[in-house]
């Protein structure tokens, strides 16, 4: 039986151009450049306008009255603009206005493959209608659609994703750090530790003399940000587990607590998955492997075969922390059915298991997500009690 298209592939709305007012929106800081088509005028009117919705939205009404004087009956006005800075607040905006807003990913847009091809922004929204166009009648190929979020929706992923990167901020100011002691053959001094600061002026080289006045100063102010850095992080793991604990019975909240309950799986790993996959309307298993990041892209002209790896079309994100997630599960979940398959297929293997291990992470995400959705837990997985 085929299924369905979904949303982002291709409208399932009927389109009648005839009725509809199609708005592309070619956003920047200071203005923004609106292409119209309009049922009943020959023109396609460009206009540039300030950064303004109230300002948009005027525009959006005049252009309907025209098509209404011009005999044409007004039933929608599908407004569309890429995935950029400006996030999905423009998109609410419209939809609460009762707008027909969509946001376009900004790669599933074709464009020219010339070297140096002519870019501007009427070049741009000449090329982004066409994708909308074809995507408004059904046609798949054109151009795909972004999930527009909830306001809560969207915050929920600022905390892991902003721990995330002060984790990466953290580990580049001790790098940072070690290099300053490096540089003067001081290899047994840590400077993580919680006294490092108090005892910089005992630090001595290998000539016995103490670390110059400007590179201690240097080493101190790292600490000092080494420091900050840790606090913000502690911080935002505080605040999770609060939230975790005083509203036990939320949604995300409750996937949460489920994913943790799997012996190896934490809750850093089991938020971030909730906010970033796991929450999301995936209609099968393979949507969610595509969106994963984690299936393959052939390679086929003629008689030539190769698989190019992975087509890392997906959230990269997501595809990261599945790896690590699937290495971890090799230890913690030695007996289950995904672990054993994967021992099974790498036994008499001589190459890397690295290959493998993304069909592992592939069939884990995949378990995972049926195990949030119908509680059947992937089979021999340990539970905590």
């Amino acid at each position: 039986m085929q299924k369905r298209h979904d949303d982002s592939k291709a409208c399932l709305t009927a389109f009648v151009q005839d009725n509809t007012v199609i708005v592309i929106i070619e956003m920047s800081l200071r203005s923004w450049l609106v292409a119209g088509m309009i049922p009943g005028i020959d023109r396609e009117p460009l206009k540039k306008i300030a950064a303004d919705p109230e300002v948009l939205l005027r525009l959006l009404y005049r252009w309907r009255d025209e098509a209404i004087k011009a005999g044409k009956e007004i039933t929608r006005i599908a407004v569309a603009y890429e995935t950029g800075r400006d996030g999905f607040w423009l998109a609410r905006w419209l939809r609460d206005r009762g707008i027909d807003a969509h946001v376009i990913h900004a790669t599933s847009v074709a464009i020219s493959r010339e070297h140096r091809r002519a870019k501007t922004d009427r070049i741009d929204t000449a090329m982004l209608r066409r994708g909308f166009l074809g995507w408004l009648r059904g046609e798949r190929g054109h151009c795909s659609m972004a999930v527009v979020p909830t306001i809560a929706e969207e915050d929920a992923k600022r905390p892991h994703r902003e721990r995330e990167s002060l984790v990466k901020e953290r580990t580049r100011t001790i790098n940072q750090m070690k290099a300053i002691l490096t540089q003067f053959g001081v290899r047994n001094f840590k400077a993580a530790s919680r006294k490092a600061a108090e005892k910089i002026d005992d630090v001595r080289t290998p000539e016995g003399v103490p670390l110059p006045p400007n590179a201690g100063a240097a080493l101190r102010r790292q600490i000092e940000h080494f420091r900050l850095i840790n606090g913000q992080i502690k911080t935002i793991e505080k605040t999770r587990l609060q939230r975790l604990r005083q509203q036990p019975t939320d949604k995300f909240n409750a996937m949460v607590f489920l994913l943790v309950r799997i012996i190896g799986l934490g809750v850093e790993t089991a938020e971030q998955l909730v906010h970033e996959i796991l929450s999301r309307k995936l209609r099968d298993r393979k949507a969610v492997a595509r969106y994963s990041g984690l299936t393959g892209s052939p390679d086929e002209s003629g008689a030539r075969r190769r698989e190019k790896g992975l087509s890392r079309s997906g959230n990269g994100r997501v595809r990261k922390i599945l790896i690590q997630l699937s290495w971890r599960m090799l230890q913690f979940q030695p007996d289950s059915s995904l672990v054993r398959w994967f021992k099974d297929r790498t036994a008499n293997s001589q190459r890397s298991r690295k290959p493998m291990i993304v069909a592992f992470a592939r069939k884990l995400i995949i378990a995972l997500w049926r195990y949030v959705n119908t509680g059947v837990t992937p089979e021999g997985f340990k539970l905590a009690k």
